[in-house]
């Protein structure tokens, strides 16, 4: 395995995770569902494991449903899941939340400090205007955006990556062997990522090298092996 982070020319990332906090951002959109139902006993650990159940199931049963709508059907679930009540409305606004999903305190930092040495590319299971609406927090200009919504699956769907591998090798001419994927998700991304037989960069922002907190993302019973480990973005940036 390649072991130099120089070695590469291409970063492909994640983005949800990884570069945007969107644990933060789904705790926070839900607060007017449980705020209207007065449920105190919800806590963020057990309601983020929950959300990973329900969008996961979701992802798969309509893998081309708009990422913003297949959200407003995952709070109607998650609402339906608690035994407690939502309506049109709290879930359209749910699934319109993407765009007020905070970056991560290091990412923009990080990814001007990348930039400086890699492309960077995005494959990410947000649609087109969400991501357009997280892009402007980033602070950078990607070389190149594949998106759920352009290749009609969710990751962990392995037609993900060879999407966005076909994409970097006719567009811009990048082989495989130069490309490093960048993501914090082993179940969205890592998984799916060593399949295909891509060297890969896991951001550890959750600690699961020392914890089992996998917050929003399903668990992976069995982890692939990765050929980098940073705790963040910026301390990534920094090893270059």
């Amino acid at each position: 395995m390649t072991q130099k982070l120089a070695d590469y020319k291409v970063l492909t990332f994640d983005c949800y995770g990884t570069m945007i906090d969107w644990e933060s951002g789904i705790w926070d959109a839900l607060q007017p569902l449980i705020l209207e139902n007065k449920r105190e006993d919800m806590t963020r650990e057990n309601t983020l494991r929950v959300f990973a159940k329900i969008e996961t199931a979701q992802e798969i049963s309509t893998p081309d449903m708009v990422y913003s709508d297949l959200l407003s059907h995952v709070h109607r679930d998650i609402a339906k899941e608690f035994e407690i009540t939502s309506n049109e409305g709290l879930d359209r606004d749910f699934g319109l939340s993407v765009s007020h999903w905070p970056a991560f305190p290091d990412s923009a930092d990080a990814l001007r400090k990348l930039k400086r040495h890699f492309k960077l590319v995005i494959l990410s299971n947000v649609h087109r205007e969400g991501f357009a609406a997280s892009n402007r927090k980033l602070g950078v200009e990607f070389d190149a955006i594949y998106t759920a919504q352009d290749i009609g699956s969710y990751k962990p769907n392995v037609a993900n990556f060879d999407y966005m591998l076909d994409g970097l090798k006719s567009d811009l001419g990048i082989e495989q062997d130069k490309i490093l994927h960048t993501a914090q998700s082993m179940h969205h991304d890592h998984v799916p990522a060593t399949t295909v037989g891509l060297n890969k960069a896991w951001i550890d922002r959750q600690n699961l090298s020392n914890s089992d907190n996998w917050g929003a993302t399903a668990i992976v019973d069995d982890r692939p092996d990765v050929n980098f480990t940073f705790s963040t973005l910026m301390e990534m940036a920094e090893s270059v």
